[in-house]
């Protein structure tokens, strides 16, 4: 079973992440960083399906030199290898860029099941997995909160807003798991050693095929137009009961029609 994790290297959680007003993105330079903490939840499932039915977990992840740290202590982890696309080129890239590099660093190898988290972090969007599938000719299998493999096929517990659905596909396939799905190993002081002789490819856009015009800030379809802090909320209304307090609260809610 060869194993894809695509995880990234995000902002700490200690960090208030702020936009920079001209370029619209996260600002992450000087900022202490660490990886992606649902990534890590990814990264075991993909450890322990190894563990289960034997092969390798490869850890990809498009970012800044910088990242090279957070893919060490994915290696750390136990990941027998990693694919780190890193290139100036690639700033600024929008989501479609983003699963475009993903997708063509996958490419270059035969892997039977592709596994991210739902979401990252530091943004959010959710559309980079959808999109990487999309690009492989992939089954998408989303929102895993279980996952087991029998052969060929794939079935997850997709988790919905009152239960779960069992959906099964053929591999290969790319599973989006929950943050909570699991607890992620910590790296031992072995995986730690380990993980500094373990490989490192990198790639940069021209290596994987891409054009200048479809990366970076200038191929982004996407564009943030303007961003505001949320509007604060106005107080409340306070009243003291004086024995009335469940006609006001009645009267409250038939008011906003919800009774």
């Amino acid at each position: 079973m060869n194993i894809a994790v695509c995880a990234k290297s995000v902002p700490t959680s200690s960090v208030v992440i702020t936009i920079d007003p001209d370029t619209q993105r996260v600002v992450r330079d000087g900022v202490s960083h660490e990886l992606d903490p649902a990534a890590e939840c990814a990264l075991e499932v993909g450890l322990q399906l190894v563990e289960q039915h034997g092969g390798s977990v490869t850890v990809i992840s498009m970012g800044k030199a910088s990242a090279a740290d957070d893919i060490r202590k994915a290696l750390a982890m136990g990941a027998e290898r990693a694919i780190h696309i890193c290139d100036d080129a690639l700033a600024g890239s929008d989501t479609l860029a983003t699963a475009k590099a993903l997708a063509a660093a996958i490419k270059k190898e035969s892997f039977d099941l592709v596994i991210c988290t739902t979401e990252a972090t530091d943004t959010y969007s959710g559309l980079v997995p959808g999109q990487v599938a999309e690009l492989l000719g992939f089954a998408p299998l989303t929102f895993a909160r279980e996952i087991a493999l029998e052969g060929r096929t794939a079935t997850i517990h997709r988790q919905t807003e009152d239960g779960y659905q069992v959906v099964h596909a053929e591999l290969p396939a790319l599973v989006t798991v929950m943050s909570g799905i699991n607890e992620p190993r910590y790296p031992s002081l072995k995986g730690i050693m380990g993980a500094k002789r373990k490989e490192v490819l990198r790639y940069t856009a021209a290596d994987l095929g891409l054009p200048a015009t479809e990366v970076g800030a200038a191929g982004a379809r996407e564009r943030v137009l303007e961003i505001a802090p949320a509007p604060s909320r106005a107080q409340g209304r306070i009243v003291t009961d004086e024995g009335d307090g469940g006609v006001l609260i009645a009267d409250f809610l038939a008011s906003l029609k919800v009774i």
